[in-house]
């Protein structure tokens, strides 16, 4: 069958992806076809397999993608000096970069259990990737005498997971800006960690 007009790969690939995170995001990774994303898209069934091959490497694809683009914008991000103003940063930075992904977090928390061993150890060595940057801030405050948290592992897991769950409640729009979440988030943390 011929391609339909309009249907290139770099527009048509994005697409894909873009279709593909809504749905799975909406439905559940179980509950959606390859047959709903190709119609998503306007294209055949079978073209999506030009892009993909199958629905476990679509959805892997999204999720490393969330989380390199994750570690890349953190690499960018300033710090400032010392163990407090990193920590800052890292809270600050975490509830902005995840509240303009919220279907990218969604997925990467809800539907990772829907991939094979061999991605599930790629997506999984990447978060840990993340939660070492984390933890290494946390060490570097207990060395600098400013943190006194009593396990930095157990401190890195218990701050990703109140600072991700900003995407649960938070809309645009609400009661609290960004800007106030931000800070209120990193009073919290601060607190947590006995600064």
């Amino acid at each position: 069958m011929a391609r339909k007009t309009g249907s290139h790969s770099e527009i048509t690939g994005p697409r894909i992806r873009a279709e593909a995170s809504r749905l799975f995001a909406r439905h559940g990774f179980a509950a959606v076809s390859m047959r709903q994303i190709a119609a998503a898209v306007g294209v055949q069934a079978g073209a999506l397999y030009l892009y993909t091959p199958d629905k476990e490497a679509l959805l892997f694809d999204l999720l490393k993608s969330h989380m390199e683009e994750l570690l890349a914008a953190w690499g960018e991000e300033p710090r400032g000096q010392g163990a407090m103003a990193a920590l800052e940063a890292f809270v600050r930075f975490h509830i902005r970069f995840n509240l303009m992904r919220a279907e990218a977090v969604f997925l990467s928390y809800m539907e990772l259990r829907n991939l094979g061993p061999e991605n599930f150890a790629v997506i999984e060595g990447l978060r840990r990737a993340y939660e070492t940057e984390l933890e290494t801030i946390l060490k570097a405050g207990q060395a600098e005498g400013v943190f006194a948290a009593p396990d930095t592992k157990l401190a890195t897991m218990a701050i990703i997971a109140m600072l991700t769950g900003v995407n649960t409640w938070y809309r645009e729009g609400g009661r609290l800006s960004r800007a106030t979440v931000e800070t209120i988030y990193w009073d919290m943390v601060r607190k947590a960690v006995g600064a």
